[in-house]
């Protein structure tokens, strides 16, 4: 009798675990996957009548859908906090350059209706993973905000947040949050674009806001506004990319770290103020870059070689990186950015001064 009973039992259990399995939720079947942290619930179909609550739970939906085709996650206005890392890895679906998976805000800056709190506003607040050196000392900490482990991605019109941090606690210990990280092998194109990357030393670091490993990618019309280093491209040969129509304002780390990018990378229509180190190259100083059509107006060194978290190398020779005719470059000075919030053009640079004639900023019309 007991024996029959057990048997029951396992057979109820298995019944039960192939019928929640196929009730797994996936994406809607039109690929639109809304999330509004003020109105949905994560038990939701993820439409737009009955959107999730978090980011998290789309990542989730989108990792263990099966087939091919474009898949869009619109996020409404709104704050969402990231308890834990939302991971985007999805194998069992096809994605391409025309059918990507884009992560986006509802309403974009190119609409006229566009304000700047339409963006929704992603911030850290996961714990730390603890780093340790060879005696067994804790060095450090990092966290991941949006984890990218896929090729064919963009991620457009987001504000993006540091985490509320002491970001150095006590000598030789550094915590550092990374916003957008892109990972894996054999990555190729991820697009970030029309996001606003924020951050305060002193409230909420913001150390990172890209950390990419892998080809074609492409950082445009973006602000990073008091971000430690804007992009770090690393690991694998960065190919065939690029950073362009970029403001970036107050950097008080390395603005670009070409370490893996090759000699194709483009930088071009970028603007630059009151930066501590404008790019980073490898220690070997390999390879050659250049700059077109772009200012940079107070800078503490142009280029640097080497470095890592806990710093920014040494003097480069600066031969490596090419400054085309049409570059303004002035060691001392700030541009004149808008501060007025109710302004369309907040944290851009004010029209008619220097910088307003490169189209860099949030606006791709």
């Amino acid at each position: 009798m007991k024996k029959i009973i057990k048997f029951s039992l396992l057979l109820i259990f298995a019944l039960c675990s192939q019928l929640l399995m196929a009730q797994s939720p996936s994406v809607p079947k039109d690929g639109a996957v809304y999330v509004n942290a003020a109105l949905g619930m994560d038990s939701n179909n993820g439409t737009k009548e009955s959107p999730l609550k978090s980011l998290n739970e789309a990542a989730k939906r989108v990792n263990v859908s099966e087939g091919e085709g474009a898949i869009t996650i619109y996020l409404s206005p709104g704050i969402y906090g990231l308890a834990e890392t939302v991971d985007f890895n999805p194998t069992k679906w096809t994605f391409s350059a025309s059918n990507r998976l884009t992560v986006r805000a509802e309403t974009l800056p190119d609409d006229e209706k566009w304000s700047h709190s339409d963006m929704p506003v992603l911030i850290s607040t996961m714990p730390f993973s603890i780093e340790k050196n060879d005696k067994g000392e804790i060095t450090g900490g990092q966290n991941f905000g949006i984890l990218v482990q896929n090729s064919h991605v963009t991620i457009q019109g987001l504000r993006i947040l540091g985490e509320p941090v002491h970001e150095n606690p006590s000598k030789g210990l550094l915590i550092r949050n990374y916003p957008i990280v892109w990972e894996g092998k054999n990555l190729e194109d991820l697009r970030v674009t029309q996001c606003l990357f924020i951050g305060s030393k002193y409230a909420a670091p913001n150390h990172l806001g890209i950390l990419s490993n892998g080809t074609a990618l492409e950082v445009d019309h973006c602000v990073f506004h008091g971000v430690k280093d804007a992009v770090v491209m690393w690991y694998s040969p960065a190919s065939n990319s690029s950073m362009h129509h970029n403001l970036i304002i107050d950097s008080y780390g390395g603005i670009v770290w070409t370490w893996s990018a090759t000699d194709d990378f483009k930088f071009y229509n970028n603007v630059v103020s009151n930066a501590n180190v404008l790019w980073m190259l490898e220690k070997d100083e390999k390879l050659s870059y250049s700059i077109e059509h772009s200012i940079v107006v107070g800078y503490n060194s142009l280029v640097n070689k080497g470095g890592g978290a806990h710093g920014f190398g040494e003097k480069a020779d600066q031969t490596k990186l090419s400054i085309n005719k049409d570059v303004i470059l002035k060691k001392s000075g700030k541009l004149e950015i808008i501060e007025d919030q109710t302004s369309r053009n907040y944290l851009h640079i004010k029209p008619g001064t220097l910088g307003s004639n490169l189209g860099a900023g949030l606006f791709t019309k």
